[in-house]
Formats: structure tokens, sequence, C-alpha cells
């Protein structure tokens, strides 16, 4: 443990040496040897566990895409970011977190998917092509060194993300109320356009911030639950 040495919120070095500590004094109390049965986050794990829940997700999100609702919408939204804040909380529930968390998340793109469906043809056909394309294109970037994913990088990406997500929860709250809307957001105008552009580039970037956190995570021998987390 001579590494602990990461910018990722959810992997900093006060959480994940929390977490290592509380399981070595668990061996320790039980007489058990210690390094020898403390397993690590692998790369591969953490590959396997996001292909699982990737599965979940769109499991879910099929039988919502055939039953729409504004019920699975709004469990979908407000209950992924209960569990995220309480997963983000208690890293250690993440084995049994992180699979609600798909379910919640299958339930909301599902609904949302079948809304954008019904308004424009073949549109759920694009969204799902373009976020595989732009999924391995991305890995070909972070693996072939072109973007290095450097403190500065990764702090600039989560700022933007988070005010992405703020904007979207504006507008999202804003159209149940029905008293205003969020100009150049669902625009297909040249200033839409641009909107929509940007916001993609920023989510692509975002990928480079999680295939970073799962050497990180290898590397600073994290706890085995962080391959869930």
């Amino acid at each position: 443990m001579n590494i602990l040495k990461s910018n990722n919120p959810m992997l900093n070095k006060k959480a994940v040496a929390k977490t290592i500590a509380l399981d070595r004094d668990k061996k320790r109390n039980s007489g058990g040897p210690l390094i020898e049965t403390f397993k690590h986050m692998t790369v591969s794990g953490a590959v396997t566990k996001t292909m699982i829940l990737t599965l979940i997700m769109l499991a879910i999100a099929m039988v919502s895409y055939q039953m729409p609702s504004q019920l699975f919408m709004t469990a979908g939204a407000l209950g992924s970011a209960g569990v995220y804040f309480l997963t983000s909380w208690k890293p250690h529930l993440s084995p049994i977190t992180a699979p609600i968390y798909a379910v919640l998340q299958g339930l909301f793109v599902g609904a949302v998917s079948a809304v954008y469906a019904m308004s424009f043809e073949g549109i759920v056909f694009q969204a799902v092509s373009a976020t595989i394309a732009s999924l391995m294109v991305m890995l070909m970037i972070y693996k072939s060194g072109l973007i290095k994913v450097t403190a500065k990088f990764r702090m600039v990406v989560s700022m933007l993300v988070g005010a992405i997500m703020v904007v979207y929860l504006i507008s999202w709250v804003g159209s149940l109320s029905g008293s205003f809307e969020v100009p150049y957001l669902h625009e297909s105008g040249a200033m839409g356009i641009a909107a929509t552009c940007f916001i993609l580039v920023v989510a692509s970037l975002n990928l480079l911030l999680n295939f970073d956190s799962f050497e990180q995570g290898e590397a600073m021998e994290a706890p085995k639950h962080y391959e869930w987390y």
C-alpha cells in the first residue's frame, strides 16, 4: 500500500484507506491471516461487474420501454439519485446497491426512450448506436494515451458534468411544473444542436475518467467491493 493517490471523488485516499483498515481489523479480530486473504479490486473484475450491471439495466429498460409510464420515469430518476448518494456514503454496500441502481436506471432510460420514440422515429436505435460507437472510440483514445487523464483534466470534466446535471434538473423541474423551459436544451436550431454536441463531448470525455478509475483502483489495492462501486 505505497500508493493511495486518486483524484476520483469515489476513489479518494481517505475513503479507500478507511475501508482497507476496517477490512483488516475484521480479519485481525477473526484470527485469520491479513494480507493473504485480503482481496483487491482488479481491472478485469471491474469490467466484469460493469458488463453485469449494463445487462441488468438493458433488460429492465426493455421492459420499461414496452410499458412506459411517468411513474417509472420519476421513480427511476429520483430512486437512482438516492441510491447513488447512499453508495457514496457507504461504499461497502455497493454489491447490493449497484444492481438496484442499474434497475432504477433501466426504468428511467426505458421510459424516456419510449417518450422520444413516439416523437422521433428511429431515434432510439440512433442513440444506442452512437453510445456504443462513443464507448469504443474513447476506449481506443484512452489506451493510445492520446488524451492523458490528469488531476486537472479530471477536475474540469467533473465540474462540467456537475453543471450539466444541474441544468437538466432545472429543466426537469420546469417541465413538471410547466412554468419555464431551459433555452436551447431541447431545441433543433443551431444553438440547440451546439448545446447537444457540447453535452455529448463532455459525456464522452467522462468515459475516460471511468476507464482511469479502474486502473487507479487496482493500483491503490482498493477492496474487492470497489469493483461494484
